[in-house]
């Protein structure tokens, strides 16, 4: 017999003369069920809803969603009545007239489900549902997921007593528009609104009666249910709702059998729901901004706490990524190589003066199909998915000569650069003292000869860049380096400090390299590289993110010094001479390291900053020039103009089209020519004369092998070639020459 127990226990609520008749509890006595009920707090904590994030561009076009749970809150009066009718009619007929518990549906459940030992059938109203979903989504762990779902009489009571504090607090309305919003729709779409878009294309407010019963359908079983897995389940469900509305007289009969007869979705108009990077069109530069959120403490004390902050707080991402420049830099790629090429190809664009990242792409797309990569050659291994770069060969060139022109040394400062030099146990100054190497010979590639730093620096000379690096020393081009964001992206440690540093052998990246130079063409304003330029929360109240970040590193007359000398590699004659296009003022160096096993090319004009690099991205290294190819084809003399140029010339050709045309400043003549102010005269001394009064006067003096014809006495001091030694002021760096002979003139 069943037996119907009248029990008045729920305190709060019955105080205010709410009654709740509960029956049917085989073997539960009355008094477990007022403990079980009474030990339940009155209020529930209801979560924050689950909403997804959005990444925009910076034109405000969507990159991504990103989403546990893919929902788009709206309001009541945003949703077709239709549909508040069909939920109710299917959930809840009498949702309007009974409090928290609905008894006739209660009793009706209880009754079925006794003897069975398990709840079959459920009696909730539209507010317990909602109560248990919101469980639901507070829980973390997977024991409180299990106490949410389990299959018990506790639980309903828990969910019971939260519903009643519920109601008392919140309109019906209030609870419905919740619940509408909150409730699973099948196919990973959450709330009304998400899977109104995914599955007709349409908004909430604009439902029609068949589209509102199937969605109202879905709520039973999403899964079961989905009309993307099983039409005719979802067809089956939806007309069960549709003669429920029908019974309940709240459509007409006319109104029912058009609905019926209509198709239940049209295959061809569901959108997929994208979530993540993955999905993304840009999904390497995505996944590089994500990275640089989960490092943002604003976003939550831990990382785990960041992530589901962007999973469900429905934030707004706003980034860098310009679609035209980025579309631009696409299209280089795309031109230039294959996705089936044994070699890889990176690009990166950034905007100088502001750090700003306008462009990221590479030739392997995203994934772990075949000539697919989930590496990022863009970017240091420090991030999620980074790889750690590239040896970056004669790139590093520019540093040298940065720090040359800081430490003053003019732009015609000549050096005698044999096409091999031995530099074997000659001492290089480092910040910690002084390295060598005991077994060192360089040799050029190109021209050799009695060059200036420009002359040198348009042929790319080795051995004129290995002496002055050992002039200028290796701890003045490490400072300026890393002034300029360089730093081993593999190991994030600072470059090495080794005799071959001006040549390139410190792992860097396409972003670190772009972005350095980039600085050159701000006049040597640094800004740290930025992706996320705003972000705001689902109320569009700001997030503390980090804005445009910059700081002076180089004065504004060396970043022209530097400028002045890249532009001439883009002469004919240049290594890059063949990539100048139109009237842009344009600088840049190439780069190719030991065997050419990576080929750069680095350049900029004021506006815009790119470096391409095109690599061996296998481990370990093999060399370029053997058995790899680029666009289909072999590679067989990789070079930084001829290999990597062309990307690098093509994808700045596109992203600088429209922009306004800039100039690069001419450095003074100082820079280009020296100056002698506070030079002391030492033509005709020993050696050992010179050298100290120099010293005294502030000068840093180095002994010149050659010998230079001059009116003096052998072994004595002669430097009156001006484009020798004339950047003289204090704390430059002064050679001292000697003659020939007597009798011979210069």
């Amino acid at each position: 017999m069943i037996t119907f127990i009248g029990v008045s226990v729920l305190s709060g609520a019955l105080a205010a003369g709410l009654a709740i008749p509960l029956a049917g509890f085989a073997g539960i006595s009355s008094e477990q069920v007022v403990k079980t009920v009474q030990d339940l707090p009155r209020e529930l904590e209801v979560e924050p809803v689950a909403v997804r994030s959005r990444m925009l561009a910076a034109d405000g076009s969507i990159i991504a969603t990103l989403f546990e749970q893919n929902r788009v809150p709206i309001r009541l009066n945003q949703i077709a009545p239709i549909m508040k009718t069909a939920i109710i009619a299917i959930e809840d007929s009498r949702f309007y007239e009974h409090g928290a518990l609905d008894p006739k549906g209660t009793v009706r459940a209880m009754i079925r489900n006794h003897g069975s030992g398990e709840v079959q059938q459920g009696g909730s109203s539209i507010t317990q549902q909602y109560v248990k979903l919101s469980l639901i989504e507070k829980a973390r762990t997977l024991a409180e997921r299990q106490k949410a779902t389990e299959v018990s009489y506790e639980r309903k009571l828990t969910e019971l007593r939260y519903a009643i504090a519920l109601e008392s607090r919140l309109t019906k309305n209030e609870i419905l528009e919740r619940y509408l919003n909150l409730v699973n729709f099948g196919d990973g779409t959450y709330g009304v609104q998400v899977a109104s878009q995914h599955y007709f294309q349409t908004t909430a407010d604009k439902l029609t009666l068949p589209q509102a019963a199937l969605l109202a359908g879905l709520v039973k079983n999403p899964t079961g249910y989905d009309p993307t897995n099983n039409l005719a389940r979802a067809k089956a469900r939806r007309d069960v709702v549709l003669r429920r509305m029908l019974e309940l007289k709240v459509i007409s009969v006319h109104q029912a059998n058009l609905a019926l007869r209509s198709p239940v979705i049209d295959r061809a108009k569901v959108r997929p729901v994208p979530n993540g990077c993955a999905n993304s069109r840009y999904p390497f530069y995505c996944e590089y901004a994500v990275a640089q959120l989960l490092a943002n403490p604003a976003l939550g004390r831990t990382g785990k706490a960041r992530e589901h902050l962007l999973k469900t707080g429905g934030l707004t991402i706003r980034t860098s990524l310009d679609p035209r420049t980025q579309a631009a830099a696409q299209a280089s790629i795309t031109a230039h190589a294959k996705p089936t090429d044994t070699a890889v190809a990176a690009i990166t664009i950034v905007q100088p003066g502001t750090g700003l990242v306008k462009a990221m792409v590479q030739s392997k797309p995203y994934g772990n199909g075949r000539n697919h990569t989930n590496y990022n050659y863009n970017v240091e291994k420090s991030y999620a998915g980074g790889y750690g770069g590239f040896q970056n060969g004669s790139t590093m060139k520019a540093f040298t000569i940065a720090a040359a022109i800081q430490a003053g040394v003019p732009l015609d400062y000549r050096i005698n650069s044999p096409q091999q030099i031995n530099l074997s146990n000659k001492k290089f100054r480092t910040c910690t003292g002084f390295t060598r190497d005991p077994d060192y010979t360089p040799q050029n590639s190109t021209r050799s000869g009695n060059l200036t730093m420009v002359e040198a620096a348009r042929y790319s000379t080795n051995t004129y860049f290995l002496q002055l690096s050992q002039r200028v020393g290796l701890c003045q081009i490490a400072r300026v380096a890393s002034r300029l964001g360089m730093y081993n992206a593999q190991t994030l440690q600072p470059l090495d400090q080794v005799i071959s540093m001006t040549l390139g052998v410190g792992y860097v990246t396409p972003l670190q390299m772009s972005n350095a130079y980039a600085t050159f063409a701000a006049r040597g304003k640094y800004c740290r590289p930025l992706v996320v330029t705003s972000l705001r929360d689902k109320a569009n109240r700001p997030i503390r993110t980090p804005k445009v970040q910059c700081y002076q590193a180089l004065k504004a007359g060396v970043a022209d010094g530097v400028n002045k000398v890249l532009s001439a590699v883009m002469e004919p004659g240049g290594t890059g001479g063949r990539l100048k296009f139109g009237n842009w003022d344009l600088a840049g160096k190439t780069g190719t390291i030991q065997e050419n096993k990576a080929v750069w090319f680095a350049g900029y004009a004021p506006n815009l900053a790119a470096a391409a690099v095109v690599a061996d991205a296998n481990l370990p290294y093999t060399n370029l020039m053997y058995g790899h190819t680029l666009d289909g084809r072999d590679i067989s003399d990789p070079t930084g103009s001829g290999t990597a140029g062309p990307l690098w010339e093509t994808a700045m050709q596109g992203a600088l089209k429209g922009l306004p045309l800039q100039r690069f400043v001419e450095p003074s003549k100082k820079i280009v020519n020296g100056d002698r102010k506070g030079l002391p005269d030492v033509t005709g001394l020993d050696r050992a004369e010179a050298a100290n009064l120099l010293r005294k006067a502030g000068f840093d003096v180095t002994i010149a092998n050659k010998l230079v014809a001059s009116p003096v006495a052998t072994g004595k001091v002669a430097y009156t070639d001006p484009r020798t030694d004339s950047g003289a002021t204090r704390g430059s760096l002064v050679t001292i020459y000697l003659s020939k002979g007597p009798s011979q003139r210069p």
